[in-house]
C-alpha cells in the first residue's frame, strides 16, 4: 500500500435500532470479509462502535470511481436492504445522511493494522482565516507521527470542504492512544489550537473527538 492508494475517506456515522446493536455489531463484522473478497479498490475499511448503539464505517479509497464502485458493491446493497431494520432513521435518514466524504491531506501509512484494537476521529473547523495554516499543520504532522509514535497504526488527516477538517487514527490499544495525546504532534495542536480552530482546545476539539472500538478491520 503507498500514498496513491489512499486519496479519498468516507465516514458514515449509525445509531442502531433499539435492540440491535448485537445484529448490527455482527452485520459489520461480516461486512469487513465481503470487502476483503470483493473490493480491492476498497483499501481500508474499519468498522467501529463508540458506545452500545452507536457505530460507525470509515474507508479510504485510491479515487473517488473506487467509493463510487464500493457504494454500488455487495456490502453497501447488503446495509441498504438491512437498514430499516439494524438502523435508526433506515438507509435515507440513517445512513445516506450521515455520509462524509472526505479528501485525504496527508497520511501515515497503516502498519500492523491487524495488531489496532482502537480508533479516534476528530472533527475540526477552522477559525475564521485559518484554513490554509490548518491544511498546513495537518498536512506535516503525518510525517512527525510516523517518526515518533509507533504505537499509532495509522493516521489521516482529512479535509471535507473549505473550512471542515477531520482526523482520524487508531492504535494498538487504549494506553497507545492516551500516548498519543501527549506525544508532540497532539501537543503541538493543543498549542496552537486557539488560533487555528474554531472555539480552540476545550470547546472545539474535545466535544468533536469520538473513540471507537474497532470491530473489524479491512
Amino acid at each position: 500500500m503507498n500514498k496513491d492508494d489512499l486519496k479519498e475517506a468516507t465516514l458514515i456515522q449509525l445509531t442502531a435500532k433499539h435492540d440491535q446493536e448485537k445484529n448490527l455489531a455482527a452485520f459489520l463484522k461480516e461486512g469487513a470479509k465481503l470487502v476483503k473478497q470483493y473490493e480491492p479498490n476498497t483499501k481500508l475499511w474499519f468498522a467501529l462502535q463508540e458506545n452500545d448503539n452507536t457505530f460507525a464505517i470509515f474507508d479510504v479509497f485510491p479515487d473517488n470511481k473506487a467509493r463510487e464502485e464500493h457504494f454500488a458493491g455487495k456490502v453497501a446493497n447488503l446495509l441498504k436492504e438491512n437498514a430499516d431494520k439494524l438502523i435508526e432513521g433506515g438507509w435515507e435518514n440513517g445512513i445516506l445522511n450521515n455520509v462524509n466524504n472526505f479528501k485525504v491531506l496527508s497520511t501515515k501509512l497503516p502498519t500492523n493494522l491487524y495488531e489496532a484494537t482502537e480508533a479516534t476521529f476528530i472533527k475540526i473547523n477552522a477559525a475564521p482565516g485559518q484554513s490554509k495554516n490548518l491544511t498546513d499543520f495537518l498536512t506535516a504532522g503525518a510525517e512527525i507521527i510516523r517518526k515518533t509514535e509507533p504505537k499509532t497504526l495509522f493516521w489521516v488527516a482529512l479535509q471535507l470542504d473549505d473550512d471542515t477538517y477531520g482526523i482520524f487514527e487508531i492504535f494498538t490499544d487504549e494506553s497507545a492512544r492516551t500516548e498519543h495525546f501527549s506525544e508532540q504532534v497532539a501537543t503541538l495542536f493543543k498549542e496552537q489550537s486557539s488560533t487555528l480552530v474554531q472555539d480552540g482546545w476545550n470547546n472545539g476539539i474535545l466535544p468533536n473527538l469520538h473513540n471507537y472500538k474497532i470491530l473489524a478491520i479491512r
